[in-house]
């Protein structure tokens, strides 16, 4: 993969921090090449694991970021914004940057961070703004968002009204938000906390997903603000 001249050196020094892997990912009828770590399993880190229980999900590309990226790309995001919950290597994030949105990519692993930008940089020649966030302390800063997106984040019971609350704070009036899940433990508890809160949420799409003998569903909801309900 051939990175600009100008590479910021947080991120020319993935290279040498970590032992690199390419992956190419169908994305709306093209192709996303994303690099990551060639390992997960060879980030986890047992004081992190101990302190809250953190695993290095975001150094793997899901199903489900693949199939809300295909959605995201083909719309409209000229003038508008988009955050995204939990970016990962920042597939969602490129799926809005080629849309034309400008992104600000959030997650709670600094490395995930550094790897969307690199990623976004090299796969749309745009580098979206990121910034560490943790659902338990949301912050107030961030502003709002025309759209929201969020890919296979529902994996702990709690992140339920987490990821409804950070969705209500951080929709505009007339925003929608996305979410991805292939049926996680959080899910109908999430759907229940966004109604809650005033939301209006929809089934947008169910995009199968086939790998071997592997298979599953990917829901994509579409959450809409109090405000526009």
């Amino acid at each position: 993969m051939t990175l600009p001249s100008d590479l910021a050196p947080e991120l020319q020094a993935l290279d040498r921090r970590f032992v690199l892997a390419r992956v190419s990912v169908a994305v709306g009828g093209g192709e996303v090449t994303l690099e990551t770590p060639r390992s997960a399993d060879e980030l986890i880190n047992e004081i992190d694991f101990e302190r809250d229980e953190r695993l290095p999900y975001w150094a793997d590309v899901w199903p489900s970021s693949t199939a809300l990226a295909t959605i995201v790309s083909a719309l409209d995001g000229r003038g508008k914004r988009a955050l995204e919950l939990g970016c990962g290597l920042g597939l969602v994030t490129i799926g809005a940057l080629r849309a034309g949105f400008d992104v600000v990519a959030t997650d709670y692993y600094e490395d995930a961070l550094l790897f969307a930008r690199r990623n976004g940089l090299s796969a749309t020649g745009r580098e979206p703004r990121t910034r560490h966030v943790d659902w338990r302390a949301f912050p107030p800063d961030l502003g709002t968002f025309d759209l929201v997106l969020a890919s296979d984040v529902l994996y702990e019971r709690e992140y339920a009204t987490l990821v409804a609350d950070a969705i209500v704070t951080s929709l505009a009036s007339d925003g929608m938000a996305l979410v991805a899940d292939p049926g996680r433990v959080a899910l109908l508890s999430f759907v229940t906390a966004c109604e809650q809160r005033g939301c209006t949420v929809a089934i947008r799409a169910r995009v199968p997903w086939t790998d071997g003998a592997a298979k599953q569903t990917i829901t994509i909801h579409e959450i809409t603000a109090p405000h526009s309900a």
